[in-house]
Parts: C-alpha cells; structure tokens; sequence
C-alpha cells in the first residue's frame, strides 16, 4: 500500500507541516504517467544493472512497484520531484521484503534472504551497499535524506518474525505487526519528505494500523486460496468463526461479523488521527 502525502487544502498551514498537505498534484502528473518507459525499456535497463554504478537501480525500482505494489508505483509519481526517487526505493525495499515469505519453500530461506537484508542495510550506513539495485537505491536515500536506521531494521525485523504460516492471536498482535511495518515505512516518508513534526508522527502510526489491519483483509481471499488464513484469532473466536469457514469462503452472518469487526478497528484509528488534520486521512492513504 502506498502514501499519498498530496492534497489541496486552502486556508492557514497546521502545526507547520512545511506544505506537506498544501501541494497540488503536478499538472503534468498523469501525462508523466503516460511517458514512462513500457516494461520491455525497462527489462532493457535492468539488463544492464550491473557493475559499481548499477545505472538501471531505479527503473529496477519502479518496475518492481508496478508489478508488485501498483498503488505504490502510481502514488510514487506524485511526490514532489526531489523525493520520488526516494520513495519509490522505500517502496521497492518494502515490496523485497514482503515477497520473501510467499517465494521461499522453507523459513530457513526465508531467514537467510532477511539477514542478507539486515547486513545490506548495516553497510548501507558505512557506504559501501551491495550491487543490488534496491540496495543501491535504498543507500541514496538514506544518504540524501538521513533516514533512521531503526525504522529500517524494525522493518526487517517484523517481516522476519512473521515467517511463520501462523494466525495472529488477537487483533492487538496484527496492530502492532502494522505498526512495526506499515508505520515504520510511513516515519521513513515523513523523514524523505522532510517532516519533523510529533502531530505528523502521531497520525502516521493510526494511519500505518489501519493500513495493516486493511491490507491483512484485503489479502485474505488470496491466503484462502493458499489455504492459509491470518485474521486474528481472537475476533473469530467471538464470532463461532473457524479457519475452515474462510477456506471455504463461507459468507455466513458469523463470518461477515469478524470482517466488519477488523475493518472497524481500522476505521478507528483513522478517526483517532482526523483530529491532528481534518484532510489527512483523505489526502495520505490510497
């Protein structure tokens, strides 16, 4: 999921959040859109990322969002001009990490791919990141922006953790798993974006909750496919709700019940957050 930190809204800026949610959409934004090399350029250009300079690390990026996180690659585009090169490699980082659990056989592959990216990260902060161009792409960032290693390695961290094809136990344990992921990703934003404001923070840890528990619902008929089912345990224990009844793609009242419980829990946080800013919630989540 992607962060749109664009809107127009007229009138005094709020807690001085430096135009953050002030800036209109470039005029040509779409007709950018438009103009982007097809798949077949960028497979070209990706082809020859090889090499120190790594010369297609960000088109590699751009085309890992338009494949992977669709939402992502089309909200990257609208960022101010000096930072979408910096969000789209957040989003690619966060895309690597979140295919490893679905394109590994086993958790011990998983655990390498994750320690590959503990260690990228740590030399990232000494320079010398390796030739991988999300890797690459990540290190410009970081250089540009300053961004906080915690929030990175937090990320990873989370992402390793949740290896395992487990439920979660309450809807607590999926709140902070959305914390630690979805809001840590959304503090990084903030930092590329040039925004040190508490009230800013605040809101992007609601939003990053409510992204998570979204996403983990939004995500359930494709588990189902898999025969895998990770909506908290807790709620569909409420509801007489069991695994099998997902699996099933049972649409019984029971079961729309614990749907409309998580969605709710999402919802409100998104009104815990209005009050920091009336237009955020319509102006930074797609």
């Amino acid at each position: 999921m992607a962060t749109s930190m664009l809107g127009s809204v007229r009138g005094p800026r709020p807690f001085g959040l430096a135009n953050l949610f002030h800036r209109q959409p470039p005029r040509d934004a779409w007709e950018r859109v438009r103009r982007l090399p097809g798949p077949s350029a960028v497979r070209r250009s990706v082809a020859a990322a090889s090499g120190p300079g790594i010369p297609g690390s960000h088109l590699y990026c751009l085309e890992l969002l338009r494949k992977r996180d669709y939402e992502s690659y089309l909200c990257s585009l609208l960022f101010p001009a000096e930072c979408q090169r910096s969000a789209s490699a957040l989003r690619a980082f966060n895309v690597e990490l979140a295919q490893v659990k679905d394109s590994v056989s086993e958790k011990t592959i998983g655990l390498m791919r994750m320690q590959f990216w503990k260690k990228a990260v740590e030399d990232m902060y000494c320079d010398n990141p390796p030739h991988q161009p999300v890797a690459i792409e990540l290190w410009k960032a970081v250089k540009k922006h300053n961004l906080t290693k915690r929030w990175l390695m937090r990320i990873i961290d989370e992402r390793e953790k949740n290896l395992d094809d487990k439920a979660y136990r309450s809807i607590q344990e999926l709140e902070d798993y959305a914390e630690n992921t979805q809001g840590s990703l959304l503090y990084l934003t903030l930092e590329v974006l040039g925004v040190k404001d508490l009230h800013a923070d605040h809101a992007a840890s609601h939003i990053g909750k409510a992204q998570g528990i979204v996403t983990c619902l939004r995500a359930t008929p494709y588990h189902s496919s898999r025969r895998q089912v990770f909506l908290p345990m807790d709620v569909c224990v409420q509801h007489g709700v069991s695994q099998e009844d997902f699996l099933r793609r049972n649409q019984d009242k029971n079961v729309r019940d614990v749907v409309y419980d998580i969605a709710s829990q999402a919802h409100l946080h998104l009104k815990h957050k209005t009050p920091f800013h009336p237009q955020l919630m319509t102006h930074s989540l797609l």
